[in-house]
């Protein structure tokens, strides 16, 4: 067999060994994480809920996750440890990094004015943007007339439509 034929092979080998290593180092991580864990701490198991650490033990973590609910879980089933921040943000909703001098977007445009006090309805007064309706218009019966006649069936003609004049 020559080189050329074997390449393939390798290749396809030196694959499977990066993805095998890559998992496994992932599984590493994983298993230090767990093993890390302290009372105390918040975590988030593979199911999604949220709660603190009671106790650990070799297998299996005794979670609080509420006033008298003590939940037994095994290591495994621990998807991630939470930093203190993070769980207080998520769990209780506690902003702790917010920033004083960070401008605060209003709810409503109310707190956008100068004043406190709302605006009078007198002061207001209709604006005039200068369109009219055929009903406002009077209509006037004069020589004219004829010609408006003319201008209707212009306006009824479509885009495509030319003068047959």
């Amino acid at each position: 067999m020559s080189l050329v034929t074997l390449l393939p092979f390798i290749v396809l080998i030196g694959a499977m060994f990066l993805m095998t290593r890559s998992a496994k180092k992932k599984q590493n991580a994983a298993a230090q994480m767990r093993n890390d864990m302290q009372p105390g701490s918040g975590v988030r198991t593979i199911g999604g809920m949220y709660a603190t650490v009671k106790e650990v033990n070799e297998d299996t973590v005794l979670l609080d996750a509420g006033p008298g609910v003590d939940l037994l879980f095994a290591k495994n089933a621990i998807g991630a440890v939470l930093s203190d921040d993070e769980y207080n943000r998520l769990v209780h909703g506690i902003e702790h990094d917010l920033k004083d001098d960070e401008a605060v977007v209003p709810d409503d445009a109310s707190s956008l004015t100068e004043t406190d006090e709302p605006a009078d309805a007198s002061d207001d007064k209709p604006i005039d943007l200068g369109k009219k309706d055929a009903a406002d218009e009077p209509v006037e019966e004069s020589a004219d007339a004829e010609p408006k006649k003319a201008d209707e069936a212009d306006l009824k003609k479509s885009d495509g439509e030319s003068d047959a004049k």
